[in-house]
């Protein structure tokens, strides 16, 4: 039976970038178990001043839109010129379906055999803030690790796409060309949150619906309010499968890193995500004491009973819940 590691040596062999120690490491820090969770605290606390110098690049788009082809691509560019990089997902749906990590894996066949890569699917926690907040801590281990990209991808529905962009220093969206009337696609949350839209494919007979649906998206860009007074988000186009206009995204996206230093708005962003992970692990805590108590939850079960029989209103039993946790 293999012994456990002590916190210092495990936090040492990550800092070594051993591969085996991090994978070991984002296990313990997904586990439920209260002696795994309190030893996950201790191994991202001892780490922490390894982290904080990568490349927080999130990636969202709706399925079939390329992303896998896209951060294969994307990410072997990067290798190529020296980079190590770790692949991450956010997918709260992963509790039902099992997710689309895995299979994507296989379609990030170069990146999944690079020594220079590390690729790992989100926990099935089943809740997007828990997921957030596992991802945000494989996140620094994988920093820790050496890896100085770090790509983070969501399944690009709902929530997942701020929860990202909350973690990222670069949030980029990728577009499909020539789907009929390009703004029915496009959704204004989203394109406010992105610092780039990308539209895929632009390669063959797409080349000219690439470029026409990039125009389209710069036209209603011009009626939204950048995420950012110091950056307006540009539209490219570009091709995962033939990597043609990868180098420019990245260029971009080194403008964009550069841009906000500049500003002070990249500090005051990573200030920020700190803030909202602590509250994110916070709410996570309070959920964690409503299913771990077998008292609380039979009186939250009851509580749940009398809002669905319409006898008590839903802000009165929140009110009661809150008082079972004090």
């Amino acid at each position: 039976m293999t012994r456990p590691l002590s916190t210092d040596t495990l936090a040492s062999e990550i800092r070594a970038g051993n591969r085996a120690a991090l994978a070991r490491a984002i296990t313990l820090i997904e586990s439920r178990r209260a002696d795994h969770e309190a030893t996950a605290r201790e191994l991202v606390q001892a780490l922490l001043p390894a982290t904080g110098s990568a490349i927080r690049v999130g990636i969202t788009g709706s399925p079939g839109v390329g992303k896998s082809t896209t951060i294969d691509a994307l990410g072997m560019f990067l290798i190529e010129h020296g980079h190590k990089v770790a692949v991450l997902a956010v997918d709260p749906s992963s509790a039902r379906s099992g997710g689309s990590i895995l299979g994507d894996k296989t379609r990030m066949a170069r990146l999944s055999a690079s020594d220079a890569a590390y690729i790992r699917p989100s926990p099935a926690a089943g809740t997007l803030g828990g997921v957030a907040a596992r991802t945000r801590e494989a996140m620094l281990l994988c920093e820790a690790a050496g890896f100085d990209v770090v790509l983070v991808e969501t399944v690009g529905t709902g929530q997942s796409e701020t929860a990202v962009c909350d973690m990222t220093d670069f949030f980029l969206a990728l577009m499909l060309p020539g789907a009929g009337d390009e703004l029915q696609g496009i959704k204004k949350g989203l394109v406010e949150l992105a610092d780039m839209i990308a539209v895929n494919k632009a390669d063959g007979d797409n080349i000219k619906r690439a470029n026409r649906a990039a125009a389209e998206y710069r036209s209603a860009l011009h009626i939204l309010s950048p995420r950012s007074e110091h950056w307006q988000p540009p539209v490219v186009t570009y091709s995962g499968l033939t990597g043609t206009g990868i180098p420019e995204l990245w260029q971009t996206i080194v403008e964009h890193r550069t841009a906000m230093q500049a500003s002070g708005e990249f500090a005051a962003r990573r200030s920020q995500q700190q803030v909202k992970w602590m509250w994110s692990m916070f709410e996570d805590r309070m959920k964690a004491r409503l299913r771990g108590d077998a008292a609380i939850r039979a009186k939250v079960r009851a509580i749940e009973a009398e809002v669905a029989e319409g006898r008590v209103t839903p802000a009165l039993a929140a009110d009661q819940i809150a008082e079972l946790l004090r």
